[in-house]
């Protein structure tokens, strides 16, 4: 049974440039796989547990061997590690807040990063036949060759993360220069924000349906 792991992590709902990218995946995924399965976590109204001592420990020992402390930080961590094993696909809504990624989605990865899926020596991990899509917005642009393309540590951070994990070529959808619709002095640059909403859209529907 194919499985879909949606993350979302955007404080903003409903006006999320990333929801929107996030929900057209999962609408013509779940139309492309109707006997499918589809898990969904919101990562900005319910966001996993800070990682502590406790669960790091707990996370990277036998159950069997856990102290009552740490079996239940485990109870509490250990669904999200399992709907990872489950998923073919993993959806990741991922805004840019302060150059970086929300700090809901890298307590999920500190959640996920451990030794259990760190790459071996090849490179792979229980990960590496998964596929990983993450829409991004941003509210400049950062691209290659832009004047602040040194400041994006969102998408090099996510693929250092994941390439640790044997995922070293996860897609990203980004939509850019959002904050053309909001600051007057932006304004000029709408139109980088459109084409790219429509392309992250547009390869959303394609990847979703491949």
């Amino acid at each position: 049974m194919a499985t879909l792991l949606h993350l979302d992590s955007s404080i903003n709902g409903a006006r999320s440039h990333s929801r929107r990218v996030t929900a057209t995946f999962a609408q013509e995924w779940q139309r492309a796989h109707p006997g499918g399965r589809y898990l969904y976590r919101d990562l900005a109204t319910d966001p996993p547990p800070l990682l502590d001592a406790v669960t790091n420990r707990a996370a990277n020992t036998p159950e069997d061997s856990h102290t009552t402390e740490e079996a239940t930080a485990w109870r509490v961590v250990k669904p999200i590690v399992e709907e990872l094993i489950a998923a073919d696909t993993v959806l990741i809504g991922a805004p840019m807040y302060n150059f970086t990624i929300p700090a809901s989605l890298k307590t999920w990865l500190d959640q996920i990063a451990i030794q259990r899926f760190r790459a071996d020596d090849t490179g792979t991990s229980r990960l590496s036949d998964k596929s990983f899509v993450i829409a991004t917005s941003r509210g400049g642009a950062y691209g290659p060759g832009t004047p602040r393309e040194s400041f994006d540590h969102q998408e090099p951070y996510l693929r250092s993360v994941l390439s640790t994990l044997g995922v070293p070529r996860p897609t990203f959808l980004h939509t850019e220069m959002a904050l053309s619709l909001e600051v007057p002095d932006l304004a000029q640059f709408k139109d980088i924000f459109e084409t790219s909403s429509r392309a992250a859209q547009q390869r959303a529907r394609d990847l979703a349906t491949n």
